[in-house]
């Protein structure tokens, strides 16, 4: 997160707020959350980091490309769903003596 910040002239603290809030939309901040941990993780997109410092990235151009990625991603759900039906249909049922 260093490197990002003195990329953009802001504080660590800020990129990571500016993520996880999505107010910078340079890469995706998902937050980890089970019964044992919570946390968050980051991934940074080089060239949408490159282009929100020079301002060549409106905030639609964002939306769209966030809105392909929820429909890839929703997608690849549905095909793991449909797998794992599959998948499942396949096993012997255990037979109990």
């Amino acid at each position: 997160m260093q490197i990002e910040a003195d990329y953009l002239g802001i504080s660590p603290m800020a990129v990571i707020i500016g993520m996880r809030n999505d107010l910078l939309p340079i890469g995706f901040a998902v937050h980890n959350e089970d019964k044992y941990s919570d946390s968050w993780s980051y991934q940074i997109i080089a060239e949408r980091l490159i282009a929100y410092k020079y301002g060549k990235m409106s905030e639609v151009q964002v939306q769209n490309i966030e809105k392909s990625l929820n429909t890839i991603i929703s997608q690849f759900e549905e095909m793991k769903k449909d797998l794992l039906f599959i998948l499942s249909e396949n096993v012997e049922p255990i037979k109990l003596a």
